[in-house]
């Protein structure tokens, strides 16, 4: 994207939960560096990544936190969720007691965010199609019942991985125009940010610094 880093009309905040080793910040990763980790390592507390993309002619920041799947960290990571406006929801295709966990996790979104939090259901490694041990058909019942939008993707191949990230904020812009989501709600997840054509930012610093505060 071509836009300068301040150049933006909203931000929006997501989270991604899902049991330990399903791949989270693999797929942070993939979306935000456009690069697979092969080694990447279990998120200890929260991790965080930012990108600009594109809705209905508007620029939005997403700011991504990543949350750790251990059970010793749920009392930290779900502080996190306060505020969120999109929570992507990992399993991972080929371990079924990754899959049977879901329910908890939705649990924890719906109890914890705000009622118009887009929640999208993304099965991971897509690319082990042999190993797997939940079927597609089977996932896209459990979001079809719980009124969540669901891909499978391979943060190793790319596979769906923008399509997640981007249908979810398509999804929350379209709250927003709708006037579901109400901007002037604490919890909304969201900051309308408009955008001022030539003015030259004198303090990006500091203006970087309090974005990425924004829990």
């Amino acid at each position: 994207m071509s836009a300068g880093p301040y150049n933006y009309s909203y931000i929006f905040k997501y989270i991604i939960i899902g049991d330990m080793g399903v791949g989270k910040s693999c797929l942070l990763h993939q979306f935000t560096e456009k690069k697979f980790m092969a080694d990447c390592p279990h998120t200890i507390g929260v991790e965080f990544g930012t990108r600009i993309i594109e809705v209905a002619g508007q620029k939005i920041k997403l700011q991504i936190w990543d949350t750790a799947g251990q059970e010793r960290f749920r009392a930290v990571t779900r502080s996190y969720y306060r505020g969120a406006a999109g929570a992507l929801m990992v399993y991972d295709i080929t371990r079924r007691s990754t899959y049977n966990h879901l329910s908890s996790w939705l649990t924890d979104a719906r109890n914890l965010t705000n009622p118009n939090t887009v929640i999208f259901l993304i099965g991971n490694k897509a690319d082990l199609d042999a190993q797997r041990d939940v079927t597609y058909e089977e996932a896209k019942q459990f979001a079809e019942e719980n009124g969540l939008m669901f891909v499978e993707a391979s943060a190793k191949t790319g596979e769906n991985v923008e399509e997640a990230f981007l249908e979810t904020a398509k999804k929350i812009y379209q709250n927003i125009q709708d006037g579901s989501l109400d901007l002037n709600a604490a919890e909304s997840g969201v900051q309308h940010k408009p955008t001022q054509p030539g003015r030259t930012n004198l303090n990006n610093d500091s203006q970087q610094n309090r974005d990425n505060c924004s829990c």
